[in-house]
Formats: C-alpha cells, structure tokens, sequence
C-alpha cells in the first residue's frame, strides 16, 4: 500500500474540524498550546515550537527538562512552565532563554499563568497551594503575594475590567478578585468540581462562563452576581477550553469528547444553542464503511455508541447520526450521564443508499445484543424499528446476541445471524419478520457472516463450525454447503464479480467464487487475528489487515503477495472506495480514520509479486499534513524493459507497424495507383530586379526560353556503390552472424527495402553469393523464432523479384527447399496451438450456455 500502491499523500485523519489550514505534524501528541497574534505555541513532552502562518515551524525552543504544561505569550516573549515546576521565559526571535525561575513545588507549585492586561511586564501566577504571586519579568521581582484561598488554583482569567482577575479553584469556586487593591469583588460555586475553564462576555452583556469536569456550562450574571442559566451536557466529558469572540455573543468550547462547538446566545434567557460544531469518535472506531458509490463519505461506528458519518471532501459536511438508544424519549429526559437506555456500541453495520430517501437504509448489530437497530441516513437519527425474534420481544437473552448482518442491494430486506446459528430476514420498510433459514437455525454454530448476492437470488452463511452454505434467498431453501479446512473468522462478498472472501481463525484466507462455490485462491502470510477485509472496486485486489501490525494486499488474477508494509497500531477497521482512489483505516486506540491514497491511479506502479520472505518496513500513519522528511521513499521503480524473445520455443513477432513490410508485395500496386498524371512543373523565379531595354519608352526584357529537356543519361557510377546492406551480407558469409544486416532492413521504409532486395541480383550489382547469404539470414530468423512475421515478408518479396534466377541457380535452389521445411514445421506448430484454443474456447461458450 505504502511505497507501492498507497502514498502518505493527500490523506486526512478525521480528528479536526474547522475550515482551517493544516500545520506541518510534530513528532509527538501535541500538549499545551498558546497564541498571539503573529505565531501559534505548541509544546510536546519538554520542547516548544512556535508556527508562522499556521503551517510551517519558524522557532524551536529546547531547556526545558520536564513535560510543559503551561504556555502564556508574552509580547516579544513566551513564557513556559513544566511540571518540575520550572518558568523559563523566551526570546521569540532569537530563541535564548532570557529568564528562567525555579519555584519550590512545597511553598508554591505553579498551576496557572495569567498577564494582567495594561499590567506592563508582569505575570501573576497561581498554585496548587491556593496562594498568588505577581512577577516583573524585566527585573526578575516578586512584586506581591495574595495568600490566596486555601484552595488549588485551577485557571485564571482576565476580566474585562482593569485590574479584575477571575480566579477558578478546585473546589468549584471562582473568585472575582481585584488584584489591584487586593480584594474579593464576588464570590461564586458550583457544584460539579473543579473549574477547568473561564472566559467572560464582552458585547455588552456582564456574564461570565465556567466549564466543570462533567461537561456542564454555568453563566453567572455578574450584575445580579447570581446564576443565570446552565448548559447542561454542552460536552459528554469535561470542558477542556472555553472563550468568547471578543465583541460577539459567541462561545467556542472543546472537550475531551473531541468534539469542539460555538454555541450562539441569541435567544429568552441567556441560554445558548448549537451554532456549529465537529465532532469526531470520543472513543476508538470499530468498523468503517463507505456509503454509496461516490466514495465521498464514511459511515463509523465508535466504542462511544454513535454512528457517524465524515466526508472525504470537507468536513462541513460530516454528519453525526447520534447513539443508539432503547428508548429515545426516555433517554432524553434523564440525560447523557444518566442514560440507562442506551445501547451497546455498534459491532457490524451494513447500509445501502437504494431506498434511503424512504425508509431506514442502515442497520446495525450491538455488542453483546440481541436488538438490531435501524438507522436513517437521511434523518440523521436512529431509525423506527429494532429487529429481533418475535419470541424475545419480551424478555431479553443473556447469552444471544446478534454476530452479522447484511442489507440486500435494493434497500428492501435485512438478513441478521445470531450467535444460536439462527439466521432471520426482515423488511426495511415495515420492521416485520419475513422468515428464516433452516428449520430452527441454520447453522450448528454462531454465525460468523451473512452476505446476499447482487440479484437478491442467494445468500451465503458462515458458520463457526467451518461450513459455507448457499440458500434460495426466495424461497430460502438450502442449495450447496461447502465444507471449510478451519473455523471462518469473517466473510466479505464482491457484489459485481461473485467472489467471496473468507477470514479464517487460523489468520489464513480463501476467496471463493459463488458461481462454481469452489475455492478459486488461498493466501497465507498473517501472523494475527485478521481484522477486516475490503476488496477494490474491480475485485482485483483483496485489502487484509491483522493484529500483527501489517496491512496486505493481495493479487486475485495472479494470486500473489503485491505489497505489504506493518503500521505503529494494528488496523481494526479497512475500506476501500468505491472509486478506488483510498483506502480507509482505524487503528486500536486511536480516534481517527485514516485515508492512503492509491498511487496507482497517478503514477507508474510495478505489480511484481513480493517474496516469500519479504519484511515489511514500518511506515508512519499519515496525518493532516505530512512531516517534513518523514516520508519513506520507495525504491525507485526499474523501468521494465521488454526482451525481444521471451523464450526460445516461442513465436515471437516484431515490435515493427504494419505499414512497414505489409504491403511489401504491392508496392508496384501502389505506385502506379500514386503516380501523377503529369510531371511536376519547375515554377520560373522572377529576378530581384527586373531587366529592361535600354531607350527612351521602359520596356521589360522578355524572358528567353529555357530548355526543359532533362537528360535521361542514368548516373551509373551510383549504381556501381555497394551499399551498407550488402556490405553486412558479404561479411557474414564468414562470420556467420546476421544481426546487422536485420537491424538494418528493419529501420528501412518499404520502398528502400524493395531496392535492397532488388541490388541482391547480379543485374542490379549483386551477387549470387549475396543472395545466398539473404537466404540464410531468413533461415536463423525462421530458426530462432522470432520477427516472424518480418520473415515471411521479406522473404515473399525475395521469391517475387528473384524468383527466375533462384530456379536456375542449384545452390540457391537448395537453399529455398530447406526454408520451405523450416516455414512448414513452424507453421504446424502454431496451428496446432491455434486449434487448440479454439477448441477450449468453443467448450467454455457452451458450457455456459
């Protein structure tokens, strides 16, 4: 995939959200970030970049010795702090640390960084021993300690008032102080935990913003100094960060739910809603597939228990279809935190974009449950109806649960297998259960896959005691069974060219063809559990990932290893376009999908099989921007350059055009067909000055007759000059070695060739001893088996113009009798071949029919 069919290029990871310019990746997590208003801070582990134009890393900052875990601009300056409790302050241009302070973790561990605002060259900080303390960075002075509250200090915050600092403590208070004067303003507490974010109103209204490790919002009015309203649930996990934009009723919040939203306040009470957001998975994705056939977006289902669905095109148009829940309305009223109806996360899922305007055009099997839920994709919501058996509608199974699923192509029907072998069909449409297969299950063991044929005429089953079967979707009888050499893991059907994939517990794999149901190709090679399959949309290559780290693509005409390469995280989930142009994956612990872009639909790609040792280089998963040298290049491709002769026994032709010996035979033909009715005329050049005659009246001179007599006295001391041609020829008489006097007549036109061949005559300057030596040089051709058709051709044309003198010459006679045995076995032996062909082709189109 990578370095041979998938690049590190145009590639996306669905983890960030906005309309924005990606920055070139840093090797690590990113951990603190910070900005001004001409660079962007981000620290990983103990160093510090700073980005110019949100791309490209213009300053590396390196002393620190511990993990940064604050970050605070400053002016001409940044200020960082790590966890040894170290504050180094940095020239942004010249990146020389300009100050660095110790601070004592016992007396005072610094856990905020604030700059008052108009407050010229001062920092306040807070700790987790509850006091503050304000710094002149210039001359490196404490200038003032506030004893504080007793309390760790979790964030501070800039009013927009001169001189007030909201102060955010671990115990849910958020003290509104005047550093100034050194006194308390307002006292506020909220009941959720420590505060993790403030950030104040600054169109006019005095309302301030604190977010709580629950994912709640409060806004407290700070004129009434009381709550004004909550914002319960903004995120499903603590509230990370919170700002307003300065001059707008607007709040952009983000949590560790990897979600980020901006939330306007524009309606009764104060309250805010939704404006926009993104949101990807808040938990790892355990199954990707691509919805419709424009290959523009990505169903994915998490470990969170939603379904959503991403865009390749551009993040606009992601679309999140919620959790799946047993009963919408409840869950509701008691909330995301006390939830109890909803349901497991999503294991299986299959979608069709027939009908999806509708009707519920997905359906999904839940961990551990025995409910299939629909969905909507038009809605973007949960669908109306959950298939099960009608005879657990009541009660719910503790060891039953649903292990596969299918949607046939129209959009109609829904084929679940449950893990008891039971395999069910139900209506899309309706919710209503149209039958089963076998008599009471149709496996002995769990069902490892359904899959339904693209005319709706059969549905193959998988079951975990190794057995394939076939059934009448219609009539749902049972047709073949194939018995499997291990116990299948997954199967993955190609609609359009009939083949199946098989996943077996022993890491190997099979690809069976439902039309012969025989087994048409094995693969081995995984050393884990194989994860996922997807084949390309031409069914010619069939895409396996494995718990040993490798992705493998394999070749289904040639049955080979094409290219394999080992990933930092195992791939859970693959999918491959339905354009072919990426292959999609997810990875354990990991929240985002990952596109590689084929190479070979823009550039030149070699398709040799691989070696059976062959080790498989690691390559970095990609990112929003590829790292500046990080990419591995491939070994450039040798461009392969074609023999002139496969083999020895086989009749091989020359690579030369038709026009070139072709009509050979009929070049007397066509230059009569192309000669001119009449010669071509001179046409008489006019002198630059026009003579004329001498005298009183101007008269031009009047152009004297020419001669148009040419003279018809042939030039034969040209004649008499051998040529290269016949050159070659008479040297090979004693070398024996005829290559350059071919390569030679195969450069030349027809018409050369055809005075080539004529000078061989002793007419025309030749000799016989030259033709004998043309004779022999058909005579290796015809032997050596190769520019086959060039020696049929030259030798036609030879017979042609020289045919009298080779019957009354007897060496030259005998010579053209060994030619004629040499052209008439050559010619049985491709006839031969010819009918073979014929006759396997003529069986197959019966056959068929």
């Amino acid at each position: 995939l990578d370095g041979e069919y998938f690049s590190l290029e145009c590639v996306s990871q669905f983890s960030t959200f906005w309309d924005h310019t990606s920055s070139n990746a840093l090797p690590q997590d990113i951990t603190c970030l910070a900005a001004d208003r001409m660079l962007i801070f981000a620290s990983y582990n103990n160093i510090l970049h700073a980005f110019a134009r949100n791309k490209e890393v213009v300053h590396t900052y390196e002393g620190h010795k511990a993990r940064i875990h604050l970050l605070q601009p400053f002016g001409d300056h940044v200020i960082s702090v790590d966890v040894d409790n170290v504050l180094i302050v940095w020239d942004i241009q010249s990146e020389e640390e300009y100050l660095q302070v110790d601070f004592d973790k016992a007396t005072f561990a610094v856990s905020a960084v604030l700059h008052p605002s108009t407050y010229l060259n001062k920092i306040l900080l807070g700790s987790e021993q509850g006091s503050l303390q304000l710094w002149n960075i210039r001359s490196n002075k404490l200038l003032y300690s506030f004893p504080g509250w007793h309390l760790a200090v979790t964030t501070l915050e800039q009013a927009p008032a001169v001189d007030v600092v909201a102060v955010g403590l671990v115990s849910g208070h958020i003290i509104v102080h005047n550093i100034k004067f050194d006194e308390t303003l307002m006292k506020f507490q909220q009941d959720w935990g420590p505060i993790t974010a403030i950030s104040f109103r600054t169109d006019g209204h005095p309302v301030m913003a604190a977010g709580s490790p629950i994912g709640h919002i409060a806004l407290w009015d700070l004129e009434e100094k009381k709550l004004m309203c909550q914002m319960q649930d903004a995120h499903s996990t603590a509230i990370a960060g919170m700002s307003f934009v300065p001059g707008e009723p607007l709040l952009i919040t983000n949590g560790a739910d990897n979600a980020i939203r901006v939330w306007i306040f524009d309606g009764p009470g104060g309250t805010g809603r939704v404006l926009r957001s993104r949101m990807g998975h808040s938990a790892p994705p355990t199954k990707i597939r691509y919805h419709g056939q424009n290959g523009e977006q990505i169903l994915s289902a998490g470990q969170d228990g939603t379904l959503q669905s991403f865009s390749t095109v551009h993040e606009k148009f992601n679309k999140s279809l919620g959790r799946g829940s047993i009963n919408k309305k409840k869950s509701k009223k008691k909330g995301l935190k006390l939830d109890t109806m909803a349901l497991p996360p999503i294991t299986v899922f299959a979608s069709e974009v027939a009908h999806q305007s509708d009707w519920d055009s997905i359906v999904a099997c839940h961990q551990g449950y025995i409910t299939c839920t629909t969905w909507n994709y038009q809605k973007t919501s949960m669908g109306a109806h959950k298939l099960r058996p009608e005879e657990f509608s009541k009660h719910k199974p503790i060891d039953i649960y649903a292990t596969a699923v299918d949607i046939t192509s129209c959009g109609n029907f829904a084929v679940i297998g449950l893990s008891t072998g039971r395999v069910d069909v139900y209506n899309m449409q309706s919710g209503i259960h149209r039958g089963r297969y076998g008599k009471e299950r149709a496996h002995e063991g769990a069902i490892r896959g359904v899959a339904v044929d693209g005319l709706n005429q059969l549905i193959i089953t998988a079951g975990s005691e190794g057995l394939i079967k076939f059934w009448k979707f219609k009539t749902k009888d049972l047709v073949y069974t194939t018995e499997l050499s291990s116990s299948p893991n997954g199967i993955l059907l190609h609609r359009d060219s009939g083949i199946l994939g098989i996943a077996f517990d022993d890491f190997s794999i099979s690809v069976l063809d439902i039309e012969t149901r025989k087994i048409v190709r094995t693969f081995a090679g995984h050393h884990g559990r194989i994860n996922d399959m997807t084949f390309s949309p031409d069914g010619r290559w069939l895409i396996t990932s494995s718990m040993d780290c490798t992705i493998k693509t394999w070749d289904l005409p040639s049955g080979c290893l094409i290219d394999c390469f080992l990933v930092d995280s195992a791939a859970v989930s693959l999918a491959m376009s339905p354009t072919g142009d990426f292959l999609a994956s997810t990875h354990v612990d990991d929240l985002g999908i990952y596109l590689w872009s084929n190479r070979s639909l823009y550039s030149l790609v070699s398709l040799r099989p691989l070696p059976a040792d062959y080790e498989p280089s690691m390559v970095t998963r990609p990112s929003t921007c590829p790292v500046q040298g990080s990419e591995e290049t491939c070994d450039e491709m040798v461009e392969y350059v074609s023999p002139e002769q496969l083999g020895e026994q086989l009749v091989t032709l020359s690579s030369l055009p038709e026009s070139r010996w072709k009509n050979l035979l009929s070049l007397d033909v066509i230059k009569t067909k192309n000669k001119p009715r009449e010669p071509p005329k001179v046409p008489k050049s006019a002198p630059f000055f026009i003579p004329t005659v001498p005298g009183l009246i101007p008269r031009y001179i009047a152009p004297e007759e020419e001669n148009d007599t040419q003279s018809k006295v042939v030039n034969l001391g040209v004649l008499a000059q051998k040529s290269d041609f016949y050159i070659y020829l008479e040297e090979a008489l004693s070398t024996n070695e005829y290559t350059a006097p071919l390569n030679l007549l195969k450069s030349l036109g027809p018409s050369n060739i055809e005075i080539e061949l004529r000078g061989l005559a002793p007419e025309g300057g030749g000799s016989m001893e030259v033709m004998l030596s043309f004779l022999r040089m058909i005579g290796m051709m015809l032997s050596k088996k190769y520019n086959f058709e060039l020696a049929q051709a030259y030798l036609a044309l030879f017979l042609k113009l020289h045919l009298k003198i080779l019957s009354s010459e007897p060496n030259l006679l005998e010579e053209v009798s060994r030619l004629s045995t040499q052209l008439e076995e050559t010619w049985i032996y491709l006839q031969t071949l010819f009918n073979q062909s014929l006759c396997v082709l003529t069986y197959m189109k019966s056959a068929l029919l």
